[in-house]
């Protein structure tokens, strides 16, 4: 009996220090749910014209209540511009913290495995050529060509993976030689593209918001939906697999399994991310590396922060591009990348230190 009632008084702080920790990053998720949420409203209520706080936010409650001008600007602009950026930014965020995971390599983003340069060779083909590859489309074409080389890259890569003996080594290995491939075939497009059309490319290839609608928003959101409580069931085994592959195989995980699924989750967010803004660089390795640091590698915090961090980099970024020059909208490609590339600098810094000590 009074070895029982020690090993409840030796475990009891344990469990009181776990509680609290739990507690605490529990906290910071809500304050950075509550800080994306003032970012967003700040992004509605910025832009060209001036309206006052309470005007865009009746706008938004009924759109309807200050006249057709507004509804028109709030509903058809304003709106889908900043939550596809919260949308885009999640889908890129959640999508790099699965490959850093999956690869067990900080630096990993969506786009190391080259599904940037195969969408925007497929979004040059439809700019320059006309090409569709999904017929039917319409005025879709580029968005649709831009979709279809970015899965097939990823269905690629997953082919690849189910060779035996490829692991994460091996597929950096071959993203590398995708970009390369398809940013050769990307250079070949524009030197065959007139001045218009060379414009066109490089303009989707910085990444603009303007492209937001409705529909591409509703298919986002349930993207999200579904991918994150399919990664969140997975929570244990992708947070052992950060242990290292030995060790999750030891704990019962079916490694090879797991990064087949998370795979396939990571190609279609970032498939849907490139098609929806175009190139935006830096988000998904931005938002899980602050996630990480926060809290962590327990996938139960750290993958919905990395969402909600990578949505609150995105709108930032949003709210700045309209902010540089007043009723200019400049791409955001270009300021996520000034963001994104100190960041990027102090991963390289931290992990030699890591690998120095």
């Amino acid at each position: 009996m009074a070895d029982i009632s020690q090993t409840n008084i030796n475990t009891a702080p344990i469990e009181t220090s776990y509680a609290s920790l739990v507690g605490r990053r529990a906290l910071i998720l809500g304050v950075s749910t509550l800080l994306l949420i003032l970012c967003f409203f700040i992004d509605v209520t910025n832009g060209p014209g001036q309206f006052s706080i309470s005007t865009v936010l009746e706008t938004i409650w009924d759109k309807t209540s200050h006249g057709i001008r507004l509804e028109v600007i709030i509903w058809d602009f304003r709106l889908p511009i900043a939550v596809t950026a919260v949308l885009v930014g999640a889908m890129l965020s959640v999508a790099g913290a699965q490959m850093q995971t999956i690869l067990n390599n900080p630096l990993a983003e969506p786009f190391t495995l080259g599904i940037s340069s195969a969408a925007s060779f497929g979004a040059s083909l439809a700019i320059v050529l006309g090409w569709s590859v999904i017929p039917g489309v319409g005025h879709l074409i580029v968005t649709m060509n831009a979709f279809f080389f970015a899965l097939a890259t990823c269905a690629f890569i997953l082919m690849a993976t189910r060779l035996k003996g490829v692991g994460s080594e091996t597929i950096i290995l071959f993203g590398i030689a995708i970009f390369f491939i398809f940013n050769a075939a990307l250079a070949m497009m524009q030197y065959m593209a007139s001045e218009d059309q060379i414009s066109r490319i490089v303009f989707w290839m910085m990444g603009s918001l303007t492209r937001a609608s409705w529909e591409k928003i509703g298919l986002g959101a349930a993207l999200l939906a579904i991918v994150i409580p399919f990664c969140l069931m997975r929570s244990w085994k992708l947070t052992a697999l950060r242990m290292g592959e030995e060790t999750a195989e030891s704990l019962g995980v079916n490694v090879a399994r797991l990064r087949i699924e998370m795979l396939i989750a990571i190609s279609i967010l970032a498939a849907t991310a490139v098609a929806f803004v175009g190139t935006v660089g830096f988000v998904g390795l931005v938002g899980p590396h602050i996630a990480r640091m926060i809290v962590g590698e327990d996938q139960r915090f750290f993958l919905p922060l990395s969402a909600v961090i990578g949505a609150l980099v995105m709108s930032t970024t949003s709210i700045l591009s309209k902010m540089i020059t007043p009723g200019i909208l400049y791409p955001i490609g270009i300021i996520t990348a000034l963001i994104g590339v100190p960041v990027f600098i102090s991963v390289i810094l931290s992990t030699r230190k890591l690998r120095q000590s």
